[in-house]
């Protein structure tokens, strides 16, 4: 039975990820800081680690075979102070330089690292766009703040190929999934009756479903083809007020009233997170699907109809 060790395995992709696992009969052990954690789960365990201190335990690498490095703290969580965007960076890097330390002073079997990494890689749109389908995995990093934590993210892994360990970078969408993140904090007006609009609403939101996600990082691992960075998004990336509005359509038929909330307002309750809130960046899938990726829900109403159906 093949072995994954995941970092990052109690959030929201990890989350998921692990389920999808143990279905394909994978055994799973989950890098966390809580020594308290545990699974009834017989395919899912825990095992402690120390990313400030740098501690790991050795015999959980020498025992993976692969491993899924989802570790970082989020984004959005917090406002963006000098100290939280240093946070961001470290729990990132500094998780990566463990791992690359401990597979280099052990013994392992490890057949392939599969590192998250960000669409916050690209900047804003151009207009008209630089590629036709939005943009590709060549293309040079933004200077912004995320643009670059993702450089030194995806740096933070490089010495995993140089091991001579397959190496693969999944720059990651707006993630729907119920459990949290993005498309919960979009449903939540709804309860109210109300349809959310960020700012002008025309700003392109390059997503992907929960599922089609997790799946992807399976498909890294088990497809030996696949090496760098792909982008991790379904075909249609969609503005901000189709989502909106047809979240609203599927849970509230036409119950809702649409609200554009204004430009300074969120500026004024996010602080500097309002820049990628209303950045549109349309991200090209076309390098995934061709290692033979099939998505899912390659559509916003195919993957609404599955969440609405299923809200937990």
């Amino acid at each position: 039975m093949a072995v994954v060790l995941i970092s990052g395995g109690t959030g929201l992709i990890g989350k998921k990820l692990t389920s999808h696992l143990i279905e394909r009969k994978y055994e799973v052990i989950i890098l966390s800081r809580n020594k308290k954690n545990s699974s009834s789960n017989p395919l899912v365990s825990y095992s402690p680690w120390d990313i400030k201190n740098q501690l790991i335990d050795a015999d959980v690498i020498r025992k993976a075979d692969y491993i899924i490095h989802l570790a970082g703290a989020g984004v959005m969580d917090k406002n963006w102070t000098k100290e939280y965007k240093q946070q961001i960076i470290d729990s990132r890097t500094k998780s990566s330089e463990l791992l690359v330390k401990a597979i280099n002073e052990n013994n392992h079997q490890l057949k392939a690292f599969i590192s998250a990494s960000a669409i916050g890689w690209y900047g804003a749109d151009a207009r008209p766009l630089i590629h036709k389908d939005g943009f590709i995995e060549t293309d040079p990093a933004d200077k912004t703040f995320l643009g670059e934590t993702c450089v030194l993210w995806e740096s933070s892994v490089d010495a995993i190929a140089q091991a001579g360990i397959r190496l693969v970078k999944l720059r990651t969408g707006i993630v729907l999934d119920n459990e949290g993140g993005a498309f919960k904090e979009f449903k939540a007006p709804l309860n109210f009756g109300v349809a959310a609009i960020l700012g002008d609403g025309k700003q392109i939101v390059s997503w992907i479903h929960i599922d089609d996600i997790c799946r992807m990082y399976i498909e890294a691992m088990e497809n030996k083809g696949m090496s760098g960075v792909y982008n991790a998004v379904a075909p249609l990336p969609v503005s901000n007020k189709k989502l909106i509005l047809t979240t609203a359509e599927k849970l509230r038929n036409k119950f809702f009233i649409p609200v554009h909330i204004p430009i300074f307002f969120l500026k004024l309750f996010m602080g500097k997170r309002s820049i990628e809130i209303l950045k549109s960046a349309t991200v090209c899938d076309k390098k995934i699907k061709s290692t033979g990726f099939t998505f899912l829900y390659p559509t916003i109403e195919s993957a609404l109809d599955e969440l609405i159906s299923s809200p937990k």
